[in-house]
């Protein structure tokens, strides 16, 4: 055993070291140009998926079930495997559209709006912060089973609630030290790296020491569980229902998990550097996850075998080296538990504080003009942010300390996750996918999430436990847990199948249903493209034209425009490094085209720091063109479209129809949606083209076989003809 102040202060030196870490690493860094993450380092960083819910729950969960536990591995597994196919694709929008969340992606697909991003944050507010506590309340109880005090004691909540402090200095300093979260966080991604090496080590070290120390290895442990009557540890057990549908239900939600919760998200995708590193990672992860979960069956069968409190499932970890006398591997296992816990924390901190800064806030601050002048505050706010979730989550651990929903908190925010799928996947993968039906399906999937699984965790607390069994006013039908006569799941599949059929009916059914506008598809368009030709279009160089526009006042915009939400030096910094891309910083004097340019690579740095949602909407409402530009605009766009319509030798061109235009950049989308519509045109001419082509082909065979009849017909009566004569 330990004392709490022994506790106390190797908690303060492990945490020093991660600060010392990230330091070093942020300054070794400092001076290079482009910051370049090692795929090792990028990898092993994206292992913050195994959370303390892996480290503990996860022998908790055998206990119970057994091998499943390891269906959401399964899932999370088969996922990786698809990476270089997903995976690439999300990495080449980042990339083009400067994306700083999920939010952020989701939205840039569905013509950057900004109520899909909104309704992403707040979904992953209400289903991320409860899971926060799940986090903190692991260290909170690992620290009272180590140091074997009550958690509820003086020593038992400074321990408490000196990690949450810890992590909130933690991520101001290193993950929201500036405001561009689309910057590489090597100082995080290296400690998340550290830190997932050492849980691993850890949780193999207690397994290892189990399998072989107290007892005679894996076959002995598997002797002893059939003998103690414990085979429910080796085969499937599910819970509330005999289907194998929950198993189903796990692996599902496991590939969701580690490519759609925030802080996966931003791992895999914000932080990557180039595409070659996701190979490395796709053999690595699948390693990682396997390891982890060799030694969980032995571990739980151990526990139970020597008889400790089956409640008590999820410190086994911890109590198996106390058992035999090995204190110090049990600080080794609260080590490695401290890691799983504020390794997630810290990236679901900066995250989530990106998502709501971006998408809540600041469209609160353009709506409301008294607090407008907090939009050059926006780093400090997103600070307060970062205080204010994992402030939550600690507040949270502690109220429903004894509550199964905080238990039941891991599964349950994975299911709040798994309503992305729809609107996200669809949307690279589905072209007739819109704003329209992403909203419906969010809104439809995050109820039907809330009523069958948030809602009937909160009974005992404040909801009437007749809900569940008699229905809200006594309509049975509306069971919480048996909707409309579904019964025989358990809770988890049960909210599961019907989110996501609502969600995904309702996404389907409002794409299908809207049509959307032009700037909408144009949008699409340009989503589209960029998952094949990667960002390398999104930085052209300027082209021709009269150069008559005045630079210096477009400068002088640009950098006030810049300066409302950044720094005087860093919006300078900005527009200074624009122009130097464009090659026009010795230029008096700009074309019109050089001029979209500018305005685009504008929006997509300042995108950077507020999300392209929010930097398109304040880019449509600052910068204006003058009658004279749009006018060019006018004109280059018909003449364009024009030759476009040409055919050879006709005469009668068809006039191109007038265009309206509140800013010129939309010359651009159009232009891009006219060449789409001639691209679909042609594929549908050469598609006709083949059909033809294999009618011809399947006449030409018809012909040739009843030649062949023809032919077999006519010897038959040649043959015929001999044979009477010869009579």
């Amino acid at each position: 055993m330990y004392s709490a102040a022994t506790l106390i202060i190797v908690i303060l030196i492990y945490m020093t070291l991660l600060f010392l870490i990230a330091l070093l690493v942020e300054r070794n860094n400092a001076n290079r140009v482009k910051p370049h993450t090692p795929a090792l380092v990028y990898a092993l960083s994206i292992t913050v998926y195994a959370t303390s819910w892996t480290y503990y729950g996860s022998v908790e969960f055998a206990t119970e079930s057994g091998l499943l536990f390891f269906a959401i591995y399964v899932g999370a597994i088969l996922a990786i495997f698809s990476w270089w196919t997903v995976l690439r694709r999300m990495v080449r929008i980042k990339e083009a559209y400067h994306i700083t969340s999920i939010a952020d992606f989701i939205s840039a697909r569905y013509n950057r709006s900004e109520l899909v991003a909104a309704l992403v944050t707040l979904i992953a507010l209400i289903g991320i912060v409860p899971y926060i506590a799940l986090q903190l309340k692991a260290v909170t109880q690992s620290f009272a089973v180590v140091a074997d005090i009550d958690a509820q004691s003086q020593m038992g909540q400074l321990g408490g609630a000196l990690v949450p402090l810890g992590m909130i200095a933690f991520t101001i300093l290193f993950g929201a030290r500036r405001l561009d979260p689309t910057e590489r966080h090597l100082g995080v991604m290296t400690v998340l790296a550290v830190q997932g090496v050492v849980k691993l080590l850890a949780f193999l070290a207690i397994g290892l020491f189990v399998t072989y120390g107290m007892y005679d290895g894996f076959s002995d442990i598997f002797q002893r569980i059939h003998y103690a009557g414990f085979p429910r540890l080796v085969s499937i057990q599910i819970p509330e229902g005999s289907s194998m549908l929950h198993w189903f239900t796990l692996v599902i939600l496991g590939a969701a998990s580690i490519q759609c919760l925030p802080r996966q998200f931003h791992a895999t995708v914000v932080e990557n550097a180039t595409e070659r590193h996701i190979i490395p990672a796709m053999w690595l992860l699948p390693s990682y996850l396997i390891l982890i979960g060799l030694f969980v069956i032995p571990i739980a069968a151990a526990g139970l075998i020597k008889g400790l409190p089956r409640e008590q499932a999820d410190s086994f970890v911890l109590l198996l080296p106390q058992y035999a006398g090995v204190d110090w591997l049990s600080l080794v296992g609260f080590i490695g538990g401290f890691s799983a816990a504020t390794g997630m924390v810290i990236l679901s901190a900066m995250t989530l504080s990106t998502m709501a800064t971006n998408h809540l806030l600041l469209p609160l601050l353009e709506r409301m003009g008294p607090l407008g002048f907090l939009r050059g505050y926006l780093l400090h706010c997103r600070w307060v942010m970062i205080g204010l979730l994992i402030g939550s989550g600690y507040w949270f651990s502690v109220e429903f300390s004894n509550s199964y929903m905080l238990v039941a908190m891991g599964i349950i925010s994975f299911v709040a996750i798994f309503q992305f799928v729809p609107a996200m996947f669809g949307g690279l993968f589905w072209r007739k996918g819109n704003r329209v039906g992403a909203i419906a399906g969010l809104c439809a999937g995050f109820l039907l999430w809330f009523y069958t699984l948030l809602m009937p965790a909160f009974v005992g607390h404040g909801l009437p436990p007749e809900i569940l069994s008699e229905g809200p006013w006594g309509i049975h039908w509306l069971r919480p847990q048996q909707l409309f006569g579904l019964e025989g799941l358990s809770s988890v599949s049960h909210s599961t199948f019907w989110s996501l059929l609502f969600n995904l009916g309702a996404y389907i059914a409002g794409s299908l249903l809207y049509n959307p506008s032009k700037q909408e598809r144009n949008q699409r368009s340009e989503f589209m493209n960029a998952l094949v030709a990667g960002s390398a279009r999104y930085h052209g160089r300027a082209t021709g034209l009269d150069a008559y526009i005045p630079f210096h006042g477009k400068l002088d915009e640009a950098t006030r425009l810049l300066m409302d939400y950044l720094p005087q030096e860093k919006a300078e910094s900005t527009v200074q490094q624009i122009i130097e891309e464009l090659h026009i910083d010795a230029k008096e004097y700009l074309t019109i085209i050089e001029l979209l340019e500018f305005h685009r690579m504008l929006e997509h740095a300042l995108s950077g720091s507020i999300g392209s949602a929010s930097a398109h909407q304040v880019m449509e409402k600052t910068i204006r063109y003058s009658e004279r530009e749009t006018r060019d605009l006018h004109a280059i766009y018909s003449h364009i479209q024009t030759e476009l319509l040409a055919k050879p030798g006709d005469e009668n061109t068809q006039k191109p129809q007038r265009v309206t235009t509140e800013r010129g950049l939309s010359f651009v989308e159009q232009l891009q949606h006219r060449i789409d519509e001639l691209e679909q045109q042609l594929q549908q001419q050469q598609q006709q083209l083949g059909h033809l082509q294999e009618r011809l082909d399947n006449s030409d065979q018809k012909l040739f076989d009843q030649r062949v009849v023809n032919q077999k017909q006519l010897q038959e009566l040649e043959n015929l003809r001999q044979t009477i004569n010869k009579n």
